[in-house]
């Protein structure tokens, strides 16, 4: 995956990632309309598919709602990269098929920066500055998540081998 780089600060909470107000719809593209609203009234507007948010520590505390991956995934975000994630956002967003990545190194990304995550080698490449590093590798059931495209498609693939 490769995409720029939208840039946000330590502690977003769920709220903040898709406002309360929205949650009287599950509609993936309704929810797609709001991400970061409140953050950046015009992030949907200015976001392209595939662009990647990284984050300060602590990305998705707050209360443990499953919409806030579903709108970031279906609002076009292709990965998440955070020091640390609260422990409900990180498994809910595997849950729902959003790959999330733990990265230290936030600090020396910039918003606009592109970056390329190849997923095999466990490597984030900043393509603006020509700099590497090594996330923190994805347990493998997590990868099989997120390659199945969240846990329902991957329960379904499962019940449609194993009969």
């Amino acid at each position: 995956m490769q995409g720029k780089v939208w840039k946000f600060g330590s502690n977003v909470d769920t709220d903040l990632i898709i406002a309360a107000r929205y949650l009287n719809t599950s509609d993936p593209n309704e929810l797609a309309k709001h991400v970061m609203e409140d953050a950046d009234p015009d992030f949907v507007e200015k976001m392209s598919e595939g662009d990647i948010i990284v984050a300060g520590e602590n990305f998705g505390c707050g209360s443990s709602r499953e919409h806030a991956p579903i709108a970031l995934k279906s609002a076009g975000i292709s990965a998440v990269i955070a020091p640390t994630f609260a422990r409900i956002f990180y498994r809910n967003a595997f849950n729902m098929g959003l790959p999330i990545f733990e990265l230290r190194e936030v600090d020396e990304i910039d918003e606009g920066d592109t970056l390329k995550v190849d997923m095999s080698s466990g490597e984030i490449v900043n393509l603006t500055k020509d700099k590497r590093y090594k996330f923190t590798p994805i347990p493998d059931f997590m990868q099989q998540l997120i390659d199945a495209g969240g846990l329902i498609e991957f329960a379904k693939k499962e019940m449609a081998e194993n009969g």
